[in-house]
């Protein structure tokens, strides 16, 4: 990295240190840069969407994605500017793609010859097919969390399956919010390589 930070805030000068700090591996740094700009990252995103749902899961992923690209930040600008780039470019493309959605569904889709096709929205119950494989999937993914390090565990199941807040889950284990939403981000990420490597038997 860049050494000259002369241009840089006391503040940014202070995350540069964190950053490298979390490059080297030192999960607390993670999460306390999450507790520098969560809530800022969050109402940001609530403000982009109108949705709270949507808002908490677009903020873990602007983190999760800055996380993942730390080695590729630069402190030729803050890492504040940096990560609200991530975070609002990966808002737009989560607007685009649920618009396009939405758009499909209502006003149908144009074939070659000019006929406006319309799609029903499927309906919510599941045949008994449908149902077994649910339950299947359901299986093969208890059985991936299971292999999970027991922190990452308890807090997938915590979330995932008893659908704890991520508020409850820092209560109840007595963790930092951001180190909650950090290392959940973490086991995502080990989840979804461990589902990628085993899709073929879902």
């Amino acid at each position: 990295m860049v050494k000259n930070q002369d241009h840089l805030s006391d503040k940014a000068k202070k995350d540069l240190e964190l950053v490298e700090a979390a490059i080297e591996g030192d999960q607390m740094a993670y999460g306390e840069l999450m507790d520098r700009y969560r809530e800022s990252i969050y109402y940001m995103m609530l403000k982009m969407v109108k949705n709270t749902d949507d808002a908490d899961d677009l903020t873990i992923e602007a983190f999760g994605k800055a996380f993942n690209r730390l080695k590729q930040y630069s402190p030729n600008y803050a890492f504040s500017t940096w990560l609200f780039k991530i975070a609002s470019n990966n808002c737009i493309d989560f607007i685009r793609k649920k618009r396009i959605k939405v758009t499909s569904m209502d006003s149908g889709i144009k074939s070659n010859d000019g006929e406006t096709i319309y799609i029903d929205a499927k309906s919510n119950t599941l045949d008994p097919e449908e149902t077994i494989m649910k339950k299947q999937k359901v299986m093969h993914m208890r059985s991936l969390v299971s292999k999970l390090k027991p922190r990452y565990r308890i807090l997938v199941e915590k979330r995932y399956f008893e659908e704890l807040s991520y508020e409850e889950i820092s209560l109840e284990l007595g963790l930092p919010l951001g180190t909650v939403k950090a290392q959940l981000f973490r086991a995502r990420d080990f989840l979804s390589n461990m589902i990628e490597n085993t899709k073929d038997t879902i």
